[in-house]
Formats: C-alpha cells, structure tokens, sequence
C-alpha cells in the first residue's frame, strides 16, 4: 500500500467532518506511544512551554537518578537513551528555544556525573555532540536570543 503525500492527506482532511476528524486521532493514538504522547502534547502541554520543559527535565532527572555508574558502558548505554528522550520531546514541540533548554539541561547533568568524561572517548563524543547541536540551534534564533543562550553555553 502507498502511502498519499501531505498534501494528499491536508485536502481529504479539510474536507473530513469534526466527528471523522475525533475518530481518526483516536484511532491513530491506539496504534503507536509516539502518537499518543504527541496528541496529548499538542492538546494538553502546547500552550505552555515553560511547564513542558518542566516536566520534561523531570524525565531527564528520573533518567539520571536510575542510571548504572558501576561500569562505563552502561552509563554511556543510559546516556545514549536519555538524548534520544530528549530528541523524541524536542520533536513534539517543534521550538527550537525548548530544544535548546533541554539539550543544556541534559549538559548541565551530564557534566555533573561523578564520572570524568573527557578521560573517555564515547563519553566526550556524547558530550560534544549535544555541544554542536545546541550550537547549530542557537545560529538559527534571533540575535537577541542567541546572545541569552551563549551565555549559558559558555558556562558548559
């Protein structure tokens, strides 16, 4: 089966009912997680990014209190999980200013393990990856903006 384009898909939905629009998202929150979480973001969480970001440092958190530091594999393991976390949150909102905020968060904590990360490669790598990503980030706002976040970068 071919999947129809976006635009394909805008049009037929346009042209749907509000009762067949319902249905649909419910049926499409019971097939996946990801689609679940994304509508309850977009219903529930979308007008107010400072608690999303909130409640998703408090994932992060909960992330890092049950991470395993006795051997470096699994931490590098835990921390791998916890930055796809991050980019599966940062994709519901779509803000770069959210991605931003969870991406330092996530360096904030990260640099704050007991565990020395520039003595290990993968560890490093993990770090300056997140580095370059709020980097590239932060080029794409506005100038007032980024001279906020550099702050706040520079501190990492």
């Amino acid at each position: 089966m071919k999947a129809a384009t976006i635009i394909e898909l805008k049009q037929e939905l346009l042209n749907s009912s509000p009762a067949t629009l319902t249905d649909l998202c419910l049926r499409l929150a019971r097939f996946k997680k990801e689609n679940k979480e994304l509508l309850t973001y977009l219903l529930f969480e979308a007008h107010d990014t400072v608690s999303y970001i909130k409640n998703v440092q408090g994932v992060i958190d909960f992330q890092f209190e049950g991470m395993n530091k006795s051997n470096v594999y699994l931490v590098k393991k835990t921390l791998r999980k916890i930055v796809r976390t991050v980019a599966k949150y940062t994709r519901y909102s779509g803000l770069a200013s959210v991605e931003i905020e969870l991406l330092i968060y996530f360096c904030v904590r990260m640099k704050a393990l007991d565990i020395p990360i520039n003595t290990n490669p993968a560890l490093l790598t993990i770090y300056q990856n997140q580095l370059k990503k709020i980097n590239k980030t932060v080029a794409s706002l506005h100038e007032d903006l980024q001279y906020d976040y550099l702050k706040e970068i520079t501190k990492l």
